[in-house]
């Protein structure tokens, strides 16, 4: 059973840097898709960004250019890294995982993924 675990949220001021990582484990290939969603409170889970298969990428057109999507294959990870942080990207963080979606041409819908993580919480203040 795959299982994702993130790590890398905290409290931040605005302009400031955030790393978040999601490790996955139980998946004994290194072709899958991760995407990160993000909630906030009384709002609708909206995708952020992803990784395919083929390390292919793509990020919502909301935080491009201040967020990016990587992969360590040797640390079995997902990285979203984001920089510039504002008040509005305050929420809980999941990484969610495929074994299924190879090229990512837009953010696959949170519906194609099979396994999610329990989240990390970003807080932006202003």
């Amino acid at each position: 059973q795959v299982q994702l675990v993130e790590s890398g949220g905290g409290s931040v001021e605005a302009g400031e840097s955030l790393r978040l990582s999601c490790a996955v484990s139980g998946y004994p290939y290194r072709s899958y898709c991760v995407g990160w969603f993000r909630q906030a409170p009384g709002k609708e889970r909206e995708g952020v960004a992803a990784i395919g298969g083929d390390d292919s990428t793509f990020v919502v057109a909301s935080v491009k250019g201040r967020f990016s999507v990587s992969r360590d294959n040797a640390k079995n990870s997902v990285y979203l890294e984001m920089n510039n942080l504002k008040p509005e990207d305050t929420a809980m963080y999941f990484c969610a995982f495929s074994g299924d979606i190879l090229n990512i041409r837009n953010m696959p819908s949170g519906s194609l993924f099979h396994s999610w993580g329990t989240g990390t919480q970003v807080t932006v203040s202003s």
